[in-house]
């Protein structure tokens, strides 16, 4: 198998990898940011909290439907000046956001940068993965996904702080100044060349089943997680009875456990793409049972938080490896269908745990939880028995390349 090497120099490459984890820090920041600062805005706005937080919702709707048709409009732009103009674009809008008198130019202004995201979710994993030798590219996305995960555990209280000690407009501001930091290192910095010619816009073992198989794991697995994330304050202060108090330090265990697990990820991803995520997915299993059966005590509660931020981390490196290795439309498209339904999981969990807390308890979302993360399991295991064991594939493929890159 012949793969292009890296774009750019080893230390180049790391820097436009820290550049752009932070950009998907920022993006999810303010995707959320809202709904920590709900009793702020709504008040200056003169609108209730409720329609401040459709704000978020809204948000997510958009780049749900708009990442493939965006994806198919640049596919031939060079993913530098793609991933700078979402980075320039979000930071503008952003600003207009902070600016902004009125609610409605506040909605309009939010779907602006939801576009922006869109496109940046479709480019910033192909264009990562092309500036990394293929044998490497699993723990370049593992440490892409860190920004992730950090993002509404850091992210979201930090900047509620900071709306809280000044005004919601300060934190909007802040966040378009560090989005206009990383537009300029992105053109300065990413090299200019089509994306066909990135090293990473085609998948080495194109498969039009497997990808099937991808995208119904990839639903039902961030449908699982995203019950317990969407209510994991009220059933730790409902179930496990920590105050509101102690949801900050909670949820920066989580975090950090979190960043764990995609280091840990980013070890084994590249060799056994398939064994990382049947582990992690496993343990994200455990984490939501023991969740259910041990929620009533403080220790175990925590505990189990802490291994839920850690297994469900591993999830979205995983998962856009994935589709670098077996997209049959190209990565670009690949990863546009991935993002939509990644969106989707997020809105069917949030919505399974609000029936759920309605109709039954909030307890009995974990348990749930872990029935929907197991069929995920079910369909990847499904997926290896009737196509040829990926890990398999994937360490002949790393092995031939490391002997092209470094011949004895």
């Amino acid at each position: 198998m012949t793969t292009a090497g890296p774009a750019v120099d080893p230390r180049r490459a790391t820097i436009i990898l820290v550049a752009l984890a932070s950009s998907t820090f920022l993006f999810v920041t303010v995707e959320s940011l809202p709904s920590g600062l709900l009793t702020l805005m709504a008040p200056d706005l003169g609108r209730p909290t409720s329609q401040i937080g459709l704000l978020v919702t809204a948000y997510a709707l958009v780049v749900l439907v708009s990442s493939v048709p965006l994806a198919h409009v640049t596919r031939a732009v060079p993913r530098r000046w793609v991933l700078a103009g979402c980075a320039g674009v979000a930071a503008v809008a952003t600003l207009w956001a902070a600016l902004t008198p009125s609610y409605e130019q506040l909605v309009i202004a939010r779907v602006v940068t939801a576009l922006a995201q869109a496109l940046f979710w479709v480019a910033v994993v192909p264009a990562t993965a092309g500036l990394f030798p293929a044998g490497v590219r699993g723990k370049a996305m593992a440490r892409l996904a860190i920004g992730n995960s950090l993002a509404p555990v850091l992210g979201v209280p930090a900047g509620t702080w900071l709306g809280e000690l000044t005004s919601w407009r300060t934190t909007f501001v802040a966040v378009a100044v560090l989005s206009t930091i990383i537009t300029v290192i992105v053109i300065v910095m990413f090299p200019s060349v089509a994306p066909s010619a990135s090293g990473a816009s085609e998948s080495p073992f194109p498969s039009g089943r497997r990808f099937g198989f991808l995208m119904v794991t990839t639903v039902l697995v961030v449908t699982g997680a995203f019950g317990v994330i969407t209510f994991v304050t009220q059933y730790l202060q409902d179930v496990a009875g920590y105050t509101q108090s102690d949801i900050p330090a909670l949820l920066l265990l989580q975090g950090g456990a979190g960043v764990a697990g995609a280091v840990v990820v980013g070890r084994f991803l590249d060799k056994r793409p398939v064994g990382a995520y049947l582990v992690g997915a496993t343990v994200l299993v455990v984490a939501l049972v023991g969740l259910w059966a041990a929620g009533t005590s403080p220790v175990g509660a925590v505990v189990c938080l802490a291994l839920f931020g850690f297994a469900f981390s591993t999830v979205p490196p995983v998962l856009s490896h994935r589709v670098l290795l077996v997209s049959p439309r190209g990565t670009n498209m690949g990863q546009a269908i991935s993002s939509s339904l990644f969106n989707l999981g997020i809105a069917a969990g949030s919505g399974l745990g609000a029936l759920l807390v309605s109709m039954v308890d909030v307890r009995a979302v974990p348990l749930v939880s872990a029935g929907v993360v197991l069929l995920a399991l079910a369909v990847a295991l499904i997926e290896e028995r009737v196509c040829e064991p990926l890990d398999s594939v994937a360490r002949r493929a790393v092995g031939e390349v490391v002997e092209e890159e470094y011949p004895a």
